[in-house]
């Protein structure tokens, strides 16, 4: 090798050497920055749920109840409510596609009580003010990973209503011991995290991961690995396959079959929503 071409060899080396040892320094930057329950957070975010179970008595705090006029006008009320588990009666499966292309999609689990209750619980980033959701960032520890617990005609109503997105609300099968213990599940989370919280992962921590992580809880063996939960604008097809949606129709048809953003515009988000969208259940 000629004396140019070991200086430019040199030079290459030392380049990509200081380029590693700045990736690791960010890196261990990165690594010290600690998830808090102490931030500026949204209105819609600033509380967050927690349960009390007492034999088949459930209450829980900071049930959101908001008002919306839109998207980024909105009245928050946050609720205790009380709820027998003796009544838990169904469990529903809501994906809500949010983009141009069939991939990424927000989704989350409601649960139903033979008293006309609803009860939603939604896996999401905790934003602090001015902030929105970036896959990016939330591979870079940016955002706390909340579990919203909600009424229906907020967590439903804000994305068919106001988003105006897709919004599919498929029933789950599952026998009232897993019922139960999904709802109870979840909602331990949702006490672990007021007490320690958690950074979001876009890979390994979101909406649609730790809906996995509950089932597969409750019911060892019955979620196999699948590419289809890092993009869940498909986890619906996943849960089709795994004969987890309450359903007869064929796959063709399943999905346009179980969309409810039009019933959720046309009947608005008063009173009577949760029933009002499933009005054509029966199909």
């Amino acid at each position: 090798m000629n004396t140019q071409g070991s200086r430019r060899f040199r030079w290459t080396r030392l380049s990509i050497l200081v380029l590693a040892a700045m990736a690791m320094a960010w890196l261990a930057l990165l690594l010290l920055v600690q998830p808090s329950n102490q931030r500026e957070w949204s209105p819609d975010q600033a509380q967050l749920a927690t349960a009390e179970i007492d034999g088949d008595s459930l209450t829980i705090r900071n049930v959101r109840n908001a008002r919306y006029h839109s998207t980024s006008q909105y009245v928050v009320f946050w609720e205790q409510r009380h709820y027998d588990l003796k009544r838990l009666d169904s469990v529903w499966f809501v994906v809500e596609p949010f983009s141009d292309w069939r991939g990424p999609a927000h989704t989350f689990l409601s649960f139903g009580f033979d008293d006309g209750q609803y009860l939603a619980i939604s896996v999401e980033i905790r934003k602090e003010l001015g902030e929105s959701f970036s896959p990016w960032l939330g591979l870079l520890r940016q955002f706390e990973l909340t579990y919203t617990v909600g009424d229906e005609r907020d967590l439903i109503g804000l994305r068919a209503i106001h988003r105006r997105d897709p919004v599919h609300l498929y029933p789950m099968r599952a026998s009232a011991e897993h019922r139960r213990a999904l709802l109870l599940d979840m909602l331990q989370r949702a006490n672990a995290l007021a007490a320690q919280p958690e950074f979001y992962n876009t890979l390994t921590n979101t909406c649609t991961s730790n809906i996995v992580d509950h089932i597969e809880k409750i019911a060892p063996g019955s979620m196999p690995f699948s590419l289809k939960t890092l993009l869940p604008a498909y986890a619906d097809d996943l849960a089709f396959d795994l004969g987890l949606i309450d359903t007869a129709l064929p796959r063709e048809q399943y999905r346009e079959a179980y969309r409810i953003d039009d019933l959720a515009i046309a009947h608005g988000d008063g009173e009577g929503f949760s029933a009002a969208i499933r009005a054509r259940m029966s199909r």
